[in-house]
């Protein structure tokens, strides 16, 4: 079964002095580096999902700032593909589902920013477009949320929307993930 990585927002908004700093940002990032490096070695497509928010005042990932550049220490190579998209699904109004199609993927490994929002839209997407996802849960990462006047943990927020997703993907560890390969 053809497979394609797909990295979904790992932008400097996210990590320590960003707009939106997320809980386990940085451990997100070491994980997605080694499936990186899997996908790199075998010469199996990576796909890096860039959110831009065409407002210059958004909030964050606001057009045209460094926030919204994906962090350095992903490895983006000069012929990567990154695809830029304006609303936490992915596939919605982007040229992912072509790029997708035109590399045969069948399996789509998907990690990134943030689990409960982007990651959870498009795992939700690719499963209803026919993909077989597969979600790396240790290679994600969100933040704390407010509800209802109650704090919600970024790690109640992970467990949530990690075991929701079990409906729609298949739910790994980057090390049980890098074992099957």
């Amino acid at each position: 079964m053809k497979q394609a990585l797909v990295i979904i927002d790992v932008q400097k908004d996210y990590f320590l002095g960003g707009k939106l700093e997320l809980v386990g940002s940085d451990l997100a990032l070491e994980k997605i580096n080694l499936l990186e490096d899997a996908f790199l070695a075998r010469q199996w497509p990576i796909i890096y999902i860039q959110h831009i928010k065409p407002d210059p005042k958004a909030n964050f990932f606001a057009m045209g700032t460094t926030g919204a550049d994906l962090h350095e220490g992903l490895r983006v190579q000069e012929d990567s593909r990154v695809i830029v998209k304006h609303f936490p699904n992915s596939f919605l109004q982007t040229e992912l589902l072509s790029a997708l199609t035109g590399l045969g993927a069948e399996r789509l490994v998907i990690a990134g920013m943030m689990t409960q929002m982007c990651v959870d839209s498009t795992t939700r997407a690719a499963r209803e477009l026919g993909f077989q996802p597969l979600v790396i849960s240790d290679a994600t990462a969100t933040r704390d949320l407010k509800f209802n006047n109650q704090e919600v943990s970024a790690a109640n927020v992970q467990l949530s929307f990690l075991s929701a997703l079990e409906t729609f993907a298949e739910i790994k560890t980057t090390k049980e993930f890098l074992q099957e390969l």
